[in-house]
């Protein structure tokens, strides 16, 4: 990717990278020693003088990653030269682990990548866990990442619960804290960080309740640990289901819980406008067996 901008004023190389182009300093720093930063076509280092109407050009490469591509099927709901948004599958990793180094959706995006040919990393912005189903933002470089991660995005899921909210929309609002180690879980706790989450019923199906929520703070597990709390935990979830809500998800079939990542709104920092963006999947009431 390019970035280029003609000169608006006078001043350093390095006030402009910084300012205009909003690069990070350590972004800069790291370009500034290679042939990355240029003004009217030379290689310039960040403290040389800029006049109004210079070219300034920022090449943004990016490093093979060490994990291998894989070519598999991959969902892409949305692309440009700086952000691809995908679905993830239920059951995928993110990014590769220590344990594991395949099969993630980080694999599938470097194949992308490299059946596209583009110098693109892989820079996620929003993240799913595991089993979580949904769409993910991601960015191509550093710059877009760092640009991304300053923008309040905001996100919708779908949830199947086993039960439901009394009211048709609310809120909730329980801090949540961690588990004592070795554990990773989570719990509503008064020691706890304040987490927030609105929710609205989209539609009752006997025991099964379709949610819209929507995480007002990002907390690990913050959905699950709030649907559960509240006494509505979400179908397939093994770690915060009740052991109703775990037999009724048995006797549905349910491999996975029934969480989807269904929606994203942000304002694109290079175009500076609004995308509005949502997953082909979603968390269906299934059939029952019998």
């Amino acid at each position: 990717m390019e970035l280029k901008l003609t000169a608006p004023r006078a001043g350093r190389l390095s006030s402009l990278l910084l300012r205009e182009l909003k690069l990070s300093t350590g972004l800069m720093n790291r370009l500034k020693w290679g042939d990355g930063i240029r003004v009217n076509g030379v290689p310039r280092h960040t403290g040389y003088p800029v006049q109004p109407g210079d070219v300034i050009t920022v090449r943004l490469e990016e490093p093979e990653p060490e994990y291998p591509a894989e070519n598999g099927d991959l969902t892409v709901l949305y692309e440009d030269e700086g952000i691809l948004v995908v679905d993830k599958p239920a059951g995928m990793l993110i990014h590769p682990s220590r344990s594991k180094n395949d099969g993630t959706l980080a694999n599938l995006v470097a194949g992308y990548y490299r059946k596209t040919g583009q110098q693109s990393a892989f820079h996620p912005v929003t993240r799913l866990d595991r089993d979580t189903f949904g769409i993910v933002l991601l960015a191509k470089n550093a710059h877009l990442h760092a640009l991304l991660q300053e923008t309040a995005v905001r996100k919708t899921y779908h949830a199947l619960t086993f039960g439901g909210p009394e009211a048709e929309e609310g809120v909730i609002d329980a801090p949540i804290a961690r588990l004592p180690l070795p554990s990773l879980l989570r719990q509503v706790s008064p020691e706890g960080k304040p987490s927030v989450t609105e929710y609205r019923v989209l539609r009752r199906d006997g025991e099964i309740c379709k949610l819209a929520l929507h995480p007002v703070t990002g907390r690990t597990h913050q959905l699950r640990v709030h649907c559960s709390y509240m006494g509505f935990p979400i179908l397939g979830d093994p770690q915060y289901g009740s052991p109703q809500s775990q037999a009724f998800s048995a006797g549905l079939g349910l491999s996975y819980q029934m969480l989807c990542a269904k929606r994203l709104e942000f304002l694109h920092p290079l175009t500076g406008k609004t995308l509005t963006l949502e997953s082909r999947m979603d968390a269906e009431i299934p059939h029952r067996k019998g």
